[in-house]
């Protein structure tokens, strides 16, 4: 580790738990950028970055930056890494992957022209414990998948002003937590059939809390719960034919599940023991994805995003969002 070095695109809340969880797992940042000079050096002086650029533009043509990682808000994500491949980086994308489907299809076809790695950046799916939930459903422990159940339900600031309350900044609770629950349906399940769902609005038009059922043809349902002006457990779980799985809280972070079959008997029991915070895990897939010369993740690929924002344009479809930048 520590041969690739990264490029910080924004230096928002998450690009700070980002950047400490890979410098902290041995990987090496080289640069980052903000749209002022002041505060990408505020940036590069938390974390000892050797250079920091006052734009986007300059982080992505910096010739010591191998890979970089968007972290700005989702209506920049698609321009954002856009520019990175461009400039002949790879690039690592803040969850949700884009602002909508026609964003998310043209990174995916030119990180496909560039040849360069593009990865959505949800962590989840990168964890051990959901890295053990794919191996036992592929085993067929769980029999003939039914259904899956998750909620995402968070208080969050109140403040008309703050990005998850700002319609031109992609806000709402559907797009930073809904896509958790519902991009974890599409890896068990795939793009659904029918997608029915409701919603409760803030006062700043975005909204609030929105629930979903997708239908898989007569295979199965999911259903999925986000809010974030509420706060509960977020558990989850994935129910089959001949046993289910029940994720503990908070099932998105490093937790504990157990197996259980339909007798209610509990045959096998999973406690997750790692270091850091989790984020580390995708960094350790991108490197390796690079070093390998590969340009898509089996886990998260390209395609696989481009349709979970079909999914989430067709959730924002049924409850009535439109965000200004798509008027």
């Amino acid at each position: 580790m520590g041969d690739i070095r990264w490029g910080i695109v924004g230096t928002g809340s998450i690009a700070h738990t980002f950047s400490k969880e890979l410098i902290d797992d041995g990987h090496s940042i080289a640069a980052v950028g903000s749209r002022t000079k002041v505060r990408a050096e505020e940036f590069a002086d938390e974390f000892d970055i050797p250079t920091a650029h006052g734009s986007y533009d300059d982080l992505v043509a910096d010739a010591d930056v191998d890979i970089v990682y968007v972290a700005t808000p989702h209506p920049q994500h698609a321009a954002n890494a856009e520019a990175a491949l461009r400039a002949g980086k790879h690039v690592l994308v803040e969850k949700p992957f884009t602002l909508n489907a026609g964003e998310a299809q043209r990174v995916a076809d030119l990180a496909a022209d560039r040849g360069l790695l593009v990865l959505e950046a949800m962590w989840t799916r990168f964890l051990p414990h959901v890295q053990r939930i794919r191996e036992i459903i592929a085993d067929g422990t769980l029999g003939t998948l039914r259904g899956f159940s998750a909620d995402h339900l968070q208080l969050l600031p109140s403040d008309p002003r703050h990005r998850i309350n700002a319609p031109e900044l992609g806000g709402g609770a559907l797009l930073d937590l809904g896509v958790y629950p519902i991009s974890f349906a599409s890896m068990l399940l795939g793009e659904p059939d029918s997608v029915q769902a409701a919603a409760r609005f803030s006062s700043t038009g975005v909204d609030a809390a929105t629930d979903t059922v997708f239908g898989y043809g007569d295979r199965a349902l999911a259903v999925t719960r986000c809010a974030s002006d509420v706060r509960a457990a977020n558990t989850a779980m994935i129910v089959g034919t001949d046993a289910a799985i029940e994720i503990d809280s908070v099932w998105y972070t490093p937790t504990n599940f157990r197996v259980v079959d339909t007798e209610g008997h509990v045959v096998e029991e999973y406690k997750t023991r790692i270091k850091g915070g989790g984020k580390q895990f995708q960094v350790r897939e991108a490197e390796r994805l690079i070093d390998a010369g590969l340009t898509a993740s089996s886990i998260m690929p390209p395609e696989e995003s481009v349709s979970i924002m079909r999914t989430l344009d067709a959730v924002r479809s049924r409850i009535g969002l439109v965000y200004p930048q798509e008027v």
